[in-house]
């Protein structure tokens, strides 16, 4: 292993003007040098600040903060010297977003933009800046890890050598879990109130033409995307194939930003458009969104039709899955007699038809608790998660499945995806323990009292 020029004169310094290798002067402080990773300096001062932003968050290091935070801090280090390798570029416009999202997190869990600021002792602007850096650093390691990782497919043949290891005891507890078909109305709304706000953005198009108005503005103050709305309406760069396709084919034709599109009707209301910029095959957009208002005698009529339907299906005439496929105005469940996907992305079920309750719509998971298999609930409302809009639904209890251990006739998906996740998981560890083995790595004294996750750290005593 060879020293760099700039870690051999960190070495020899011990506690240095945090000025030096791999890092931008933030103060020109005397500060102490806790690990050196390459040519980069992990300071006393970065372990502390991070710790301290955990504590107000109230997250926990999951161990040592003087052990656990210097770690994971060196590890990116080892993520980001590969992602220079590898001429991996974080798309600084696409994480405006996500910056902006973090940035209003901070702002709604402390009360104001005065006491981010005081939390983090910097200007606004300056916390903006390390949030972007540490989302860039974030989507490097992401794309490292998937490249690393790209061709872990498991074969059921895999899964079921992964299945016969797996101590009996070890095995996952899988709560209940149930299958859900759903009919749904949307319940017809006025042409008066469409018209209206038809009108409305009409309206915003003269002012924002005229001049009178800034298209930004008006999506802070009027846009029904709560997405969007606090940014401007601004969508960021993305592809074709991220939106619906009326959205689409209007945003995608747009190319004078002084401009603004004619009115777009989508699944989720109506939409007004101006184009901000482009890139290869991305386009930057803002829009204002505005649904019409559904009133409570249409809600009525519509759960009206439902209970109907529900009786005739009782009697005889004929059956919940062939009633679906002619009624129900639920687009992703329709094709499917009904049956319900799970969407949730944190679980362990999603993509399959199972879900366990929590991954239910609350008022869908409330109505079948006490439901048994072929039961079909009364009518209700609830609120459609992708449109964000209230209608009638009904729903039949298709299967629940009790509580058990993980078993591959019932949970090959689950255990498939774990199976994968374990792989992965390995090849990252591997990787970074053999990351480790070529990069110059000291640890100062009082800092490598330590359990560390990877092995290989400690080379070298310090003062060596």
């Amino acid at each position: 292993m060879t020293i760099g020029l700039a870690a051999a004169a960190l070495l020899s310094m011990g506690n240095v003007a945090k000025a030096d290798i791999g890092t931008s002067p933030k103060k020109n402080v005397i500060d102490e040098v806790a690990w050196i990773v390459g040519d980069n300096a992990i300071y006393k001062s970065e372990i502390e600040e991070e710790y301290a932003q955990m504590r107000s968050m109230g997250v926990s290091p999951g161990g040592d903060p003087y052990c656990v935070i210097p770690e994971q801090l060196a590890v990116e280090k080892l993520y980001l010297h590969q992602g220079k390798l590898d001429t991996i570029e974080a798309p600084v416009s696409q994480l405006s977003s996500r910056v902006d999202m973090q940035m209003n997190f901070y702002v709604k869990s402390l009360g104001s933009r005065e006491k981010v600021e005081e939390m983090f002792r910097r200007p606004w602007n300056s916390i903006r800046d390390e949030v972007m850096d540490r989302m860039k650093a974030n989507y490097i390691k992401e794309q490292v890890q998937d490249n690393l990782t790209k061709n872990v497919k498991a074969t059921p043949n895999d899964v079921k050598k992964y299945f016969a290891k797996l101590p009996a005891d070890s095995l996952p507890y899988v709560p209940m879990q149930v299958e859900v078909q759903i009919m749904q109305l949307n319940p017809i709304i006025p042409k008066q109130e469409i018209e209206d706000v038809k009108a409305r953005l009409r309206d915003f198009t003269d002012r924002v033409n005229k001049g009178e108005s800034d298209f930004y503005t008006l999506a802070v103050m009027y846009s029904e995307d709560p997405g969007s709305a606090m940014k401007g309406g601004e969508l960021g760069y993305a592809t074709r194939a991220t939106y619906v396709p009326e959205f689409a084919n209007v945003a995608f034709n747009l190319n004078d930003p002084k401009k603004v599109s004619r009115i777009v009707e989508t699944e989720f209301g109506y939409h007004i458009i101006q184009f901000i910029d482009r890139k290869g095959d991305e386009v930057n957009v803002r829009h204002i969104l505005l649904k019409p208002k559904v009133s409570s005698k249409d809600l009525r009529d519509a759960t009206m039709r439902l209970d109907s339907i529900r009786k005739e299906i009782a009697a005889g005439k004929f059956t919940f899955d062939e009633s679906v496929r002619f009624i129900s105005q639920d687009k992703d469940s329709r094709n499917n007699k009904g049956m319900m996907v799970n969407s949730n992305q944190e679980s362990e079920r999603y993509g399959t038809t199972r879900f366990e309750m929590q991954d239910l719509p609350p008022e869908i998971a409330r109505r079948i608790e006490s439901m048994q298999p072929g039961d079909i609930s009364e009518p209700f409302i609830m609120t459609d998660p992708k449109k964000n809009q209230e209608v009638a639904v009904m729903v039949r209890l298709n299967n629940r499945v009790p509580g058990h251990s993980a078993n591959l006739a019932e949970d090959y998906i689950m255990l498939k995806r774990m199976y994968e996740n374990h792989t992965k998981e390995q090849i990252i560890k591997d990787w970074v323990e053999n990351k480790i083995k070529d990069t110059y790595v000291h640890i100062s004294d009082g800092w490598n009292n330590c359990e560390f996750r990877y092995d290989g750290w400690e080379k070298e005593k310090s003062g060596n």
